[in-house]
């Protein structure tokens, strides 16, 4: 009887070790890290795309042009960041990567974007209710954008038995709020060549 239960303790070790084998792992790594598991848009895409662009954006003209007439900062909004391509993508990322490359820049200044801006009022709206004389903000006496952000990502996607090309092009405009004058467009591309073996897709 002992040595049926020795030999029984003995088995459920064997089996939760195999078991415990096969687990997941998960490592930390730097978030600054490039990675490429699918080939798919990812936030190595993003970062580089906002960096590329928002440089591009303030070497050009329009921004000197502002300075030089009205003496200020130009303000800026974000609109629509469209995705168009045959990928999942999180715009609002890719969108917030762009924002703060642009304001960090200490180029230009940055109102909240049309969703942000219903959140405030309705902040200011309890505030009316709830504030303090003292300390209860504005109504109407929000800054308004100069200029607006808007864009769009698309894909052309090739593909042949195991091997497949994805071609990425994000297109930005930044437009005069008060006259629609599209003062800059600036263009990334990103191609990608995913291969596996002789599986078709």
């Amino acid at each position: 009887m002992r040595k049926y239960i020795v030999a029984l303790l003995a088995m459920v070790a064997v089996v939760a070790v195999i078991g415990c084998g096969g687990g997941r792992q998960v490592t930390r790594m730097d978030p600054a890290t490039q990675t490429d598991l699918s080939g798919k848009w990812n936030d190595t895409d993003a970062r580089m795309v906002a960096e590329e662009m928002v440089n591009d954006c303030l070497r050009r003209p329009w921004l000197t042009d502002f300075i030089a007439k009205k003496g200020d900062k130009p303000v800026v909004t974000v609109g629509k960041i469209r995705n168009n391509s045959s990928e999942h993508i999180d715009t609002e990322t890719f969108t917030k990567d762009f924002e703060r490359e642009l304001l960090n820049s200490g180029n230009v200044r940055f109102v909240g974007s049309k969703l942000e801006r219903e959140d405030v009022r309705e902040e200011r709206m309890d505030q009316r209710d709830w504030a303090s004389a003292e300390t209860v903000k504005q109504l109407r006496d929000e800054t308004g954008a100069d200029f607006i952000l808007l864009g769009s990502v698309k894909t052309i996607t090739d593909q042949l038995e195991g091997k497949q090309t994805v071609f990425y092009q994000t297109d930005f405009e930044l437009i005069n709020v008060e006259t629609n004058e599209k003062v800059w467009i600036g263009t990334k591309e990103i191609k990608k060549g995913i291969s596996q073996g002789s599986t078709k897709w």
